[in-house]
């Protein structure tokens, strides 16, 4: 049996990471779902949340995701993301703001997207 998965998450205008790891950690629309090394195939559609990755180095890699879909067949992993932001990237207090922006225009999109980048930072 594999002890590593291959793993690609996309955004629409990037690729966002690749490599390999032990373990990937992502928001469905069916639930949040556990991907390892010969997972059984699947196919589903993302939700808005964090995505945590655990290298085969040890390390972890976390982005937030903002939908999308997941695949994973033959020890691959695919998460192709409408919007995906490695927690490395994302600056938190911009993050902050646009919370508070969104929360008070009742922008619950907006409010939704960055509560999913502050919460990805928390789990880095």
């Amino acid at each position: 049996m594999a002890t590593e998965l291959h793993v690609e998450l996309v955004a629409a205008d990037r690729s966002v990471w690749s490599g390999e790891a032990t373990l990937v950690v992502a928001r469905t629309t069916s639930g949040d779902i556990g991907v390892m090394p010969g997972h059984q195939p699947l196919l589903g559609v993302l939700e808005s949340g964090p995505v945590m990755i655990r290298t085969s180095e040890g390390g972890t890699v976390v982005a937030a995701v903002h939908g999308g879909f997941i695949s994973f067949a033959d020890n691959k992993l695919s998460l192709l993301a409408e919007i995906a932001e490695l927690a490395d990237e994302i600056d938190v207090q911009r993050a902050e703001r646009a919370l508070e922006s969104a929360k008070s225009e009742s922008d619950a999109a907006a409010e939704r997207r960055a509560d999913v980048r502050l919460r990805a930072v928390a789990v880095r």
